[in-house]
């Protein structure tokens, strides 16, 4: 199963289009920062699955959970924009989150600056950067899990 994840968009869209032609994922996740964009894209592409959770530039009023844990092929995917996790200041509440649900993979964007790492108990992190010049591709395999970081 390949995921794109996507963060960061604020109305910069052609960079999207252009992944999902290219890598024909069966789930795209979008972490927030223009949700609305992700749902614009999401029209294009009706039999694809989005996820989408609210970034501090998508206002206050927005009833889509700011937090979720999904499972995709045997894997918890733990999302969330960053913003409520404070990771501008450090990764280590998110971190903490993580593991408190036994997540396999950990997903925010906010910072702007793409990541990508596993930490020694095995944790995926990964930050896609700004969708105006990067993205992320999760490819779970066999119960493995690969991460990589894209430019647009």
């Amino acid at each position: 199963m390949k995921i794109l994840v996507f963060s960061d968009s604020h109305r910069s869209l052609s960079g999207m289009y252009a992944a999902i032609d290219r890598h024909q994922p069966q789930q795209v996740i979008h972490l927030g920062d223009m949700m609305s964009d992700a749902e614009e894209v999401a029209e294009h592409y009706p039999r694809l699955p989005f996820c989408l959770v609210p970034g501090n530039c998508d206002g206050w009023g927005v009833a889509t959970p700011v937090k979720k844990q999904i499972t995709l092929e045997g894997k918890s995917i733990l999302l969330s924009h960053g913003h409520r996790w404070g990771v501008k200041s450090g990764y280590d509440t998110a971190i903490a989150d993580a593991r408190a649900v036994d997540a396999d993979i950990l997903l925010f964007g906010h910072t702007h600056v793409p990541l990508c790492q596993q930490l020694e108990d095995g944790l995926w992190m990964m930050n896609p950067g700004t969708a105006r010049s990067s993205y992320g591709l999760i490819a779970l395999e066999n119960g493995q899990i690969f991460c990589t970081l894209h430019k647009t």
